[in-house]
């Protein structure tokens, strides 16, 4: 099903056919000020982009996108993702800004899991679960960097085994390009020599009016997905897949985040707004569209496509505009002020066997990919 479109019909146009400036609030992010060394290992700022204006920079420091330059409707550029001017502020910053996650994307409950009638026990640094992936996931490391040309590059790493107590070596790559159709397009892929559960994801804060711009409870929001996994107070699944249907987590037709976000209702107490994982209808693989976000000031559209089953959204709930969360050019990054979806398998399916299946054996070749795709109206 593809999204409704509400309001005026104004005409779409791409950023190719804008008159572009940058706003007087984009930040100038300048690679001298990633050019250090972290754990012995040599940090980088990469930029790609298109010859229609998109640019995007990232750093190998966590496979972190440090920003994300799009045009608005009357062809103003500015900088829709959370983040930070320095690598310093990123190793000492909130650690998912733009991370790319793993081994394991989101939880996996009591810090471990069995498989093939083993045992493995991994570091709780998430009350009693594993987040991310642990005390030193993927968000922590430093890449392995390589420019492909002026549109893409490629992040490698080699995870060892055993590394925050996950079996196998595995290598993962990914390759982040610009394409012409103004996506920001993230290419996974890994092998393992042993036995392993993997699922990966970008953890990007997008806010399209600007970053450090307000809050995104008037974006609207559509997401293809009819049902969602209800969590227990800790974040893990209870294994109900639960119809969206008169609840607030009905995205099925576009609404703004905030019309229902304030809702009595356990599940968004819980995650103190929205916090979840949301069962893709017609997810086989292949690349589908997943959710739209809109804001009407700006008139800047993304849309996410995934070939993965499932679709965090989180509205930002845990950031508190203090301390770490004070992003570029001083912006405070308050509650709500960026709205993240988390192309994944779903949580806890290590545990979870009715859940798709996150094993990946030797001689298989884990692939993924996650576009998003800007334009304006």
């Amino acid at each position: 099903m593809r999204p409704v479109l509400v309001g005026l019909a104004l005409p779409l146009i791409t950023l190719a056919s804008c008159t572009q400036q940058m706003t007087a609030n984009t930040i100038e992010i300048k690679r001298e000020n990633f050019q250090v060394e972290h754990d012995g290992k040599p940090v980088d700022l990469f930029t790609i982009k298109n010859a229609k204006g998109m640019t995007v920079q990232l750093t190998n420091y966590g496979g972190k996108i440090v920003s994300i330059i799009v045009a608005d409707r009357d062809g103003k550029l500015g900088d829709v993702n959370l983040g930070y001017e320095s690598a310093e502020a990123y190793i000492n910053g909130t650690a998912s800004l733009g991370a790319t996650i793993g081994r394991y994307a989101n939880r996996i409950a009591g810090g471990q899991f069995e498989l093939n009638g083993q045992v493995y026990k991994l570091f709780k640094n998430n009350g009693p679960n594993t987040l991310h992936g642990g005390k030193k996931g993927y968000r922590f490391v430093v890449w392995e960097g390589r420019q492909i040309d002026d549109a893409s590059v490629e992040l490698s790493y080699l995870s060892r085994d055993g590394e925050e107590g996950f079996p196998g070596n595995l290598l993962v790559k990914v390759v982040y390009s610009v394409t012409d159709k103004n996506e920001l397009r993230l290419e996974y892929s890994a092998t393992t020599d042993k036995p392993t559960v993997l699922n990966l994801t970008n953890h990007a804060f997008f806010n399209l009016r600007g970053e450090g711009q307000g809050d995104v409870l008037d974006h609207v929001l559509w997401v293809n997905a009819s049902r969602f996994l209800p969590t227990d107070e800790t974040g893990i699944p209870t294994g109900e897949r639960r119809n969206v249907q008169g609840t607030p987590f009905d995205f099925m037709s576009p609404k703004s985040l905030g019309r229902d976000i304030h809702q009595a209702n356990v599940q968004l107490t819980v995650g103190r707004g929205y916090d979840h994982n949301f069962i893709l209808n017609d997810s086989d693989g292949e690349l589908t569209l997943a959710a739209r976000l809109s804001e009407a000031t700006t008139g800047r559209i993304m849309e996410v496509y995934t070939t993965e089953p499932g679709l965090q959204v989180y509205t930002g709930n845990f950031l508190t505009g203090e301390g770490t969360d004070i992003g570029k050019g001083g912006k405070a990054y308050g509650p709500r002020s960026a709205l993240c979806l988390e192309s994944q398998h779903f949580p806890d399916s290590p545990n979870q066997p009715e859940f798709p299946s996150t094993v990946l054996n030797p001689g298989e070749v884990f692939r993924s990919t996650t576009v998003y795709r800007f334009s304006a109206e």
